[in-house]
């Protein structure tokens, strides 16, 4: 198995094989977050706009962000915290739209040149490598999307040296990673409650390694981006 890295929105619109899509903080630590929450269905969009429509023709819910700030008239943020907060049951059998400035952006390059996306984060790091294993491709293309796509993010990087090191035996150290990630001005501002839309418990939680035993895997299914759950053997 060829095992390929890169960052940023370039190389998610050049990926080969079966693409890993990353963003820890926070789409894709959010995703796997509504559904333990019971959701139906998650689908995702590159524009606010398309989430808007979506919620029209069939009544989503909407949850999202634009330059990490929750965006206008939509249900929720992209904040794992807000939805652990919600009373119990309030996602069951909903299906949420989800549109965010990285993660979901990254899933929209990478579709055009892959018929399946699997979402990439800390919290389902060791499903996502029994899946890719099971699955067996040539090549998995690994993209770290960071900050808005417009700089790498330690955490994405880290992530993604993670996958390396469950899928290629390449030396990994999560004490370091997060000695790096918590370090970093930007993270360590939002860990000191220096973003009111990034409680800091977001940090907390998107950091945790292998919390979910399913993957999460986008295709394009009548026109849009769905994403299915994937209970994966995780000894495979």
């Amino acid at each position: 198995m060829n095992v390929r890295r890169g960052s940023l929105l370039a190389d998610a619109e050049q990926v080969e094989g079966l693409p890993i899509i990353i963003d820890v903080l926070r789409a894709f630590t959010t995703s796997p977050v509504l559904f333990s929450l019971g959701i139906e269905s998650l689908i995702l969009v590159s524009t606010a706009e398309e989430a808007f429509a979506l919620r029209e023709k069939h009544g989503c819910l909407l949850a999202g962000e634009n330059n990490g700030i929750k965006i206008d008239g939509f249900d929720f943020g992209n904040s794992p915290t807000e939805l652990l907060r919600l009373p119990a049951g309030e996602l069951n059998g909903k299906t949420v739209v989800l549109r965010t400035s990285a993660g979901t952006q990254g899933v929209v390059a990478a579709m055009k040149r892959s018929q399946q996306v699997i979402l990439g984060s800390f919290v389902m790091a060791k499903a996502i490598a029994a899946y890719v294993r099971q699955q067996n491709p040539d090549t998995v293309s690994m993209v770290a999307m960071g900050q808005r796509l417009l700089e790498k993010a330690p955490e994405d990087e880290a992530c993604a040296a993670y996958f390396e090191h469950l899928l290629a035996g390449k030396p990994y150290d999560h004490y370091a990673a997060l000695w790096e990630c918590i370090n970093t001005p930007l993270i360590n501002g939002w860990l000191h409650g220096g973003a009111e839309h990034i409680p800091p418990e977001d940090i907390f939680l998107c950091l945790q390694r292998d919390l979910f035993d399913f993957v999460l895997v986008a295709e394009m299914v009548d026109g849009v981006i769905r994403v299915s759950k994937v209970s994966t053997d995780q000894t495979g």
